[in-house]
């Protein structure tokens, strides 16, 4: 019998080496795994891609059973176009941030796992604590698909100091119509060039749709059978703003480049002194100046008082179907450290974008840094009167045809009835196909 003992014994030491296992006297991985490495893929730069990159240390630090490890992309829209070549592949990121409009379309393609399942499993996750307003962007067929972290708003930025040499203050950019006065009178021109631009749009389709949403203009009509981009509120808004640019010159944007390479410029010229003013994002804050530039809501069409004032937008943190159940939980650890009441209060603090939970605006520390802060004052305030974009069903194509045409609006001069009526007839090509799929 010792001797059976013995030979089991020799054998089970064989066997353990032979496997690569260890002993208990030697650094077991079993006991100190190694962490699971999960990809965060995100599209921030300049200031907010500092502050992600601080968040994301942070995170490491506090716990040790895995490691986020974020990897920056130029732009939402160059991040948005990785995941699609990702998901043709099946592999890419464990969890990615998404604009609302992106998380709702690869929601639709079946590109993004639901959430509910990861908060049910956590009945400390108060999703009544969110602003009604970003739930309802991350919520796609009564599921959850996606999870705010920080919201947005377009708001105007002005030069205090220009304003007031010119006679001008905020009370001149209630109306789109004063606010074209005021750039008149804000214009500088030498002798063979403008020196100082009176505003300054963001180019692009978001300040355009903006505007013509106050307007009472639609992308869709109720049933969500014919596209609407070619009617009177988007061709009056539009033709506005293009006269502004190139026939009146009281206006520019700034265009071309890589990732917000553009938006930088935008931001550059009002600090420099060669634009009186921009329309930008509410995370613009750290890249501006609060002693010489003051904050204002967007503007209303006159006669157009009741209807929304821009649109507000949901960033969304959000896991890709491809993602493993394993290193799903733990990236659901991450969306859940990143939307507590402290830590949207402490992005919002630092970059200037919106809170995701309402309980955020009682604490004090908050509370104190909003009074300092007249521009995050005005994006909430501006909250109140926003709608929600709406979402493309087509899964991009109508949002495309609109870029195309806000490119020969603003850049091209080209005339705003030809550049929508063309962006009309591909979009609403593009939705026919869309509704013909579905019936099949």
């Amino acid at each position: 019998m010792k001797s059976i003992i013995i030979g089991l014994v020799l054998c089970l030491g064989i066997l353990l080496s032979s496997t690569g296992c260890k002993s208990p006297n030697q650094n077991v991985d079993i006991i100190n795994p190694k962490p699971l490495e999960i990809e965060f893929w995100y599209g921030l730069t300049g200031v907010q891609g500092e502050a992600m990159e601080a968040f994301i240390a942070e995170y490491n630090m506090i716990q040790k059973t895995h490691i986020i490890k974020g990897v920056s992309f130029d732009s939402y829209d160059v991040t948005s176009k990785a995941l699609e070549a990702a998901l043709a592949r099946g592999k890419g990121p464990g969890v990615v941030l998404l604009e609302d409009y992106q998380m709702y379309s690869f929601a639709k393609k079946g590109g993004l796992r639901s959430l509910n399942m990861f908060i049910d499993q956590r009945p400390d996750f108060d999703l009544r604590d969110i602003f009604p307003k970003f739930l309802a962007q991350v919520t796609v067929d009564e599921k959850i698909y996606g999870l705010p972290i920080y919201g947005t708003t377009q708001i105007l930025y002005y030069r205090k100091d220009l304003f007031k040499q010119a006679g001008l203050s905020e009370a001149n950019l209630k109306t789109w119509e004063s606010l074209a006065e005021a750039a008149e009178r804000l214009t500088v021109t030498g002798q063979d060039e403008i020196l100082v631009y009176g505003w300054e749009p963001m180019q692009g389709r978001e300040n355009l749709i903006d505007a013509t949403i106050n307007r009472g203009g639609r992308i869709l009509n109720e049933e969500g059978t014919k596209v609407l981009i070619n009617e009177e509120p988007w061709i009056y808004t539009w033709e506005q703003f293009r006269k502004w640019i190139h026939e009146d010159q009281i206006m520019k944007v700034h265009y071309g480049g890589e990732g917000w390479q553009y938006w930088y410029a935008t931001i550059d010229d009002v600090l420099q002194g060669r634009a009186a003013g921009y329309t930008g994002s509410a995370g613009d804050a750290r890249e501006l100046d609060f002693n010489i530039i003051g904050a204002q809501m967007q503007p209303h069409w006159e006669g157009f008082e009741g209807q929304p004032v821009g649109v507000h937008n949901a960033h969304t943190i959000c896991i890709p179907t491809f993602t493993k159940d394993e290193v799903a939980m733990a990236a659901f650890e991450w969306i859940e450290y990143f939307t507590s009441k402290e830590m949207t209060g402490k992005w919002s603090m630092e970059t200037g974008y919106l809170p995701i939970r309402m309980s955020v605006i009682d604490h004090s520390e908050f509370k104190s840094y909003m009074e300092k802060n007249e521009h995050l004052k005005v994006a909430m305030e501006q909250m109140k009167k926003t709608t929600s974009i709406t979402y493309d069903p087509t899964g991009g194509a109508i949002y495309e045809a609109l870029r195309i045409a806000a490119e020969k609006v603003e850049i091209l001069n080209i005339p705003t009835k030809t550049a929508l009526d063309e962006a009309q007839n591909v979009a609403q090509q593009a939705l026919d196909e869309y509704l013909i799929r579905g019936a099949q």
